[in-house]
């Protein structure tokens, strides 16, 4: 006998932790953190996703070392961090809501002019979109990185957090090993599945070994780097069987594309090339106008569009599954849970509207604004918003 559908409004257990629902806030770049410190800005976009009805909301991204950071204003874990984390997490947890810290490190996605140090990465490569040569990783960076994964879970038990999202996608630091495109090398993190799986297993053992079962443990996985000779689904299915083997995840987000590579891979929809220029300094501004349109490719958007990838993944392991992508509506929630998802996540159509959780509750046909423009990926640095709504400032 199957087990009943689950009703996606209703409260679910996540690992240790019960949430209220089972849909997420993805993790999408505030760029609201200032000297590495949480904000009143900051805490406030959470809360406005609290309010508005998600089980859970995702704060990203928390650097686990220095060089990790993609933007120096990221937040790391510090005892300086402390007061600003247990703030944010105390004010979410007012309006009811669970919230999450995506721990992680950029590795060749890092920014090298902004950290004052060389981006790592498995090997020594030029990357166009830092224009600089990334570092090749030594065993002490390897070993330096685990431990500070560790330590971010162990900071964010302390500042109240109820999860930690180990970042495992986009070609970030763990993700970029994982790829045969990237990873070329002879050692013991590279060549094999189960070598450029390493890094990635051992983040996970160092973060449950420090958190314990206090809170819950996700990991955000790519499925499809997006690239030819990248990490793909069946080995994605393998490093997945390994994580559920090695009972260091409480569940699993399913993820796609490369940050570093093809970053549009993952949100399918318009590219917003002019956008993205104007915001660009030379000579990548150039760049940009130039060969935008062959490195930020447009990809047709269609509501699940992660669906049928990550079927195979839930066919292959028990652990529980976030479904993330084109998730906009309550038809696809429940289309998520006939499927044998245990949650989904959600990013650009509650950036355009943060109650849109509460609306559907109330009246389950509602549909999102959204319209996937992605021009909202342009203001990152500046603050994420959808660009379509007016904010405070422009109302005055």
């Amino acid at each position: 006998m199957k087990d009943p559908i689950p009703d996606v409004l209703a409260p679910a257990r996540l690992g240790p932790v019960t949430l209220r629902n089972r849909i997420v806030k993805a993790a999408t770049y505030e760029g609201l953190s200032k000297n590495s410190l949480v904000t009143d800005e900051l805490i406030d976009f959470h809360v406005r996703h609290a309010a508005g009805g998600v089980g859970m909301t995702t704060v990203a991204y928390c650097a686990v070392a220095p060089d990790g950071r993609t933007d120096r204003k990221q937040i790391l874990w510090t005892d300086e961090a402390l007061p600003g984390l247990r703030k944010l997490t105390e004010a979410v947890h007012a309006e009811g809501a669970a919230v999450a810290a995506q721990i992680g490190h950029a590795g060749p996605v890092a920014s090298p002019k902004g950290n004052g140090a060389p981006a790592l990465g498995p090997g020594r490569h030029f990357h166009a979109t830092t224009t600089s040569f990334t570092k090749a990783a030594t065993r002490a960076d390897l070993a330096r990185v685990v431990r500070g994964h560790g330590y971010a879970g162990r900071m964010a038990v302390e500042a109240g957090f109820d999860a930690v999202e180990i970042h495992l996608g986009h070609n970030y630091l763990a993700s970029s090993f994982l790829s045969p495109k990237i990873n070329h090398r002879g050692d013991e993190y590279g060549g094999s599945l189960a070598n450029r799986a390493r890094l990635s297993r051992d983040i996970a053992r160092a973060v449950r070994d420090a958190v314990g079962d206090r809170i819950a443990v996700t990991a955000k996985l790519n499925m499809d780097d997006g690239v030819p000779g990248g990490f793909w689904l069946d080995e994605a299915v393998q490093v997945a069987r390994w994580l559920e083997e090695d009972g260091t995840v409480d569940a699993l987000e399913l993820t796609a594309g490369s940050s570093l590579l093809n970053p549009m891979y993952l949100f399918k929809g318009d590219a917003p090339l002019r956008e993205f220029a104007a915001i660009m300094p030379q000579p990548m501004k150039l760049g940009v106008q130039l060969f935008g349109r062959w490195k930020l490719r447009s990809y047709p958007y269609k509501d699940l569009y992660l669906l049928e990838d990550a079927r195979q993944i839930r066919a292959a392991v028990k652990l529980p599954l976030i479904l993330l992508g084109g998730v906009t509506d309550k038809a696809a929630m429940d289309t998520a849970m006939e499927e044998g998802f245990q949650f989904v996540a959600m990013a650009r159509a509650l950036l355009r509207e943060p109650d849109l959780i509460k609306r559907i509750k109330d009246k389950p046909g509602t549909r999102s604004l959204c319209i996937h423009c992605n021009k909202c990926m342009t203001e990152i640095y500046a603050g994420t918003r959808c660009v379509l709504v007016q904010q405070p400032s422009q109302l005055a």
